[in-house]
Parts: C-alpha cells; sequence; structure tokens
C-alpha cells in the first residue's frame, strides 16, 4: 500500500502546543484546498492507481476545519476514489474535535481510519505542552469512533515536559485498554519557531538523551504490541526540511529511530533468555535472516552489550530459517 500524504499543517487546530511547528515538520507551507491540489498532482505523477493506495491528511486537526472546508478537501480525495486512483482515505484530529456530525460527514467520503493526537493520557503533561484537551476526553472519542465504524489510531509521545517515565506507562496501559487499531510513537524534539524552543534556550526544559527516548519508546513499542495493536510509525519522518541544519535545536533524533527501538525490543527480549542460560559459557542464537541486523543492533551495540553484560560467555549468531530468534546452550558437534 502507498500513502499519499497531504499535508494541512496546522489547520483546524485552535492554538500552537509548545512543541509543534508543522511547516518545519512538514515542509508544506501551504494549507487548505490550495496546497492540497498541489501535493496531489505531485503524487498522482509518482504513483500508479490502485485500490491499496491511500490518502492521509496529515498536520492538522482535520475535524476543526469548518465543515465546508472539510468537504472541499475530501472532494479532491472522492475524485481519486471514483477513478480508483485511491481506495480509502485517513486524517489525524484531536480528541475534542469528534463528534457524530463530523463523523457523519467523515463516513460519506470514504475516510477508513481516524489518528488521535492524543500524545499523553496524563493532565499535568497535557496542560504543559498546552494541548488544550483533557485526558477525559479520550476514551468517549474513541468510543464514539469505533460506534460509527472507523478504525482509530492513537499518537503518542515520550519527553513531553513534566512527563516521567512512570507517566507514559500509565499513559500506554490506558491507551491499550481502549483497544486502538494503529498507533504512533514520537520522541519529542525540540524544533525551530516552537514556544519549546524558548523553553529550551533558557534551560527551562531539557529533552531525553537518545538512549533513554530509545529505553522508553522501546517499552511503549513492546507493550503496544504485544497488546494487538499495530505501531505504524515511530519517530518523525526525516525529510529534508526537518533535517534542514538548523531546524531540529535538540532532542533524540535519528533518521532510523524505528530500527533504534525495534533493536532495542530485540536485545531485552534475548537479555532475559540469556541470563537464564549463561551458566553454560557458550550460547548459539539461532536469528531469521530478516532479524538479524536488528539482532545484532547498529553497529553491533547489542553484541557489544552482551559482550559487556555477560563477560566470558561465548556468543555466536547463526541465521535460521525458523520464524522466531531462539537462544540454546551451545554445542559442539563432536560431542553429539
Amino acid at each position: 500500500m502507498s500513502i499519499l500524504p497531504i499535508f494541512i499543517p496546522h489547520a483546524g487546530c485552535p492554538h500552537q502546543c509548545v512543541f509543534c511547528n508543522q511547516k518545519t515538520i512538514s515542509g508544506q507551507k501551504l494549507a487548505a484546498v490550495a496546497g492540497a491540489k498541489e501535493q496531489l498532482a505531485r503524487w498522482r505523477s509518482w504513483l500508479r492507481p490502485s485500490v491499496v493506495n491511500e490518502a492521509a491528511f496529515y498536520g492538522g486537526s482535520f475535524t476543526g476545519l469548518p465543515l465546508e472546508l472539510q468537504e472541499e478537501l475530501l472532494a479532491l480525495t472522492d475524485a481519486l476514489l471514483a477513478e480508483g486512483f485511491i481506495g480509502s482515505v485517513r486524517l489525524s484530529t484531536r480528541p475534542d474535535y469528534i463528534d457524530e456530525e463530523r463523523l457523519q460527514l467523515l463516513q460519506c467520503h470514504g475516510v477508513r481510519l481516524v489518528e488521535l493526537g492524543v500524545q499523553s493520557l496524563d493532565d499535568r503533561v497535557l496542560a504543559a505542552a498546552e494541548r488544550g484537551h483533557t485526558a477525559a476526553q479520550v476514551a468517549p472519542a474513541v468510543a464514539l469512533l469505533k460506534r460509527f465504524g472507523f478504525q482509530v489510531g492513537l499518537q503518542l509521545m515520550v519527553g513531553m515536559p513534566e512527563q516521567s517515565f512512570d507517566s507514559v506507562q500509565e499513559t500506554v496501559r490506558k491507551a491499550i485498554a481502549m483497544q486502538p487499531d494503529v498507533a504512533r510513537i514520537y520522541p519529542l524534539l525540540v524544533i525551530k519557531g516552537t514556544p519549546l524552543a524558548a523553553d529550551y534556550a533558557a534551560g527551562r526544559f531539557v529533552p531525553l538523551t537518545q538512549e533513554e527516548a530509545v529505553t522508553q519508546a522501546a517499552w511503549v513499542y513492546r507493550e503496544l504490541t504485544e497488546a494487538g495493536v499495530n505501531v505504524i510509525r515511530i519517530g518523525l519522518q526525516p525529510d529534508d526540511e526537518l533535517c534542514t541544519p538548523g531546524n531540529i535545536l535538540a532532542g533524540p533524533f535519528h533518521p532510523a529511530m524505528g530500527e533504534l527501538v525495534k533493536s532495542r525490543v530485540l536485545r531485552t527480549e534475548v537479555t532475559s533468555k540469556l541470563e537464564k542460560l549463561a551458566d553454560c559459557g557458550a550460547i548459539t542464537i539461532y536469528c531469521p535472516a530478516r532479524l538479524e541486523s536488528k539482532l545484532r543492533g547498529q553497529k553491533s551495540c547489542n553484541l557489544r552489550y552482551w559482550e559487556e553484560y555477560f563477560p566470558g560467555l561465548a556468543l555466536q549468531i547463526i541465521q535460521d530459517k525458523a520464524d522466531e530468534i531462539r537462544v540454546c546452550p551451545h554445542v559442539n558437534p563432536s560431542h553429539r
């Protein structure tokens, strides 16, 4: 499936959250209909028509737009649906901009999935980020979306102002209880032109280190996936504008944050198995080829970690045709 992203920076947002500068994040300076037409024209020249393609409105609070403007934007994707260039539409919005009238409109225009910018389910964190909604508004919004037959996505963050790891963990537990279909995990970055940039410059905000962000995001990813929630994105998309020197002032940015997080999850899982077998002296890890790079970690960081954590343990990784990683005591063939 190919996603046709349509960025509508800040459109429909009642105010600017302290961490947000969508015009930098998306690289899209125009908003609303003119900008959407321009972006769709570009995607039409690049992609082949297919009913598995999906148009996605990102960057603003879509259902916060006037209904007339929502209809104008959705008319653009209606045309793509009618000709079979796409098969569905998704959009992102706020949990406090969900009601029956808005959802009835979305139902009429091929919208399949609605993502909610939840970020946290801790009211103290939401207030510090100037989100403008409360944690209590999220569950009713999710329930209403499901009643109308939409798939639901939740966007969560780590490293927000006033947000501890305990707060992150409690947010994830509450989010899982809502049974979303998909989720995104975003470590917070300090972006030029945001209120948070001034707090960072004044020493009032300290972002997570990359190590802290990977540790927290890995915990979130593991909990969500084990609960059956499909995590469709970890970290911001590293596009040209975001990565322009000077746009990211601080924070745990990495162009392959998702790979780092998934590698950390494997490290944690394998470490627990190694702890049970460390007295064997020699261990073989049988690994599917598709997982070997994640298992070894970037620049073999996981292997180095295990060498330090288990000094004297002989460890080897062998590609295997099985679907899962197996950790076994090493058996010398001559002793079989």
